[in-house]
């Protein structure tokens, strides 16, 4: 009867151990997948000055886009909570977005070949953004999934593992 009731405790002993090594496998994941965002955005952070520059020498009356850009851009890099950075983050690609339309107004910044590498570098950028999104957001649903399932829920309570946020953008920006 002993034998029993060891085989029994070891083996939920076993389960227990392999589900909190899944969840921080899990955990690992999802914060590699926001650093890897991160470092998407940090490129396109690096991208819009040149940006602004670029169209600062041929549409000097554009001042209030130019300055909303920088001011969403800096708002943003002080911003870690993934919801809060992803509405910050759809406001700055609409605005950099608006920024390269400008240049269907300006024939001689179209021309320019700076400004369409910019335009390229910008457009590889956000292709980028869009798929280390995508893997981050699946690493957060994973995750989630595991933290409500059962029995995976008693260890993720006991061991405090949470729910982690998804990054959203506007698939306009």
């Amino acid at each position: 009867m002993s034998w029993g009731i060891g085989l029994i405790i070891a083996g939920l002993l076993l389960f227990g151990i392999f589900l909190y090594n899944r969840f921080v496998t899990l955990r690992n994941q999802t914060l590699a997948a926001w650093s890897d965002i991160d470092v998407q955005l940090k490129r396109r952070h690096d991208l819009i000055p040149k940006l602004i520059d670029a169209v600062k020498q041929y549409a000097a009356y554009e001042q209030s886009t130019l300055e909303a850009v920088t001011e969403l851009r800096s708002q943003s890099e002080r911003l870690n909570d993934p919801e809060d950075k992803g509405r910050l983050e759809s406001l700055l690609g609409a605005q950099v977005q608006k920024l390269i339309a400008l240049a269907e107004d300006y024939p001689e910044l179209k021309a320019n070949r700076s400004f369409l590498s910019l335009q390229q570098d910008i457009s590889q950028v956000e292709h980028d953004l869009q798929h280390a999104r995508r893997y981050y957001n699946g690493s957060v649903r994973m995750l989630n999934t595991r933290v409500d399932s059962f029995p995976d829920l008693l260890i993720a309570r006991f061991f405090g593992f949470r729910h982690a946020e998804y990054f959203q953008l506007d698939e306009d920006s």
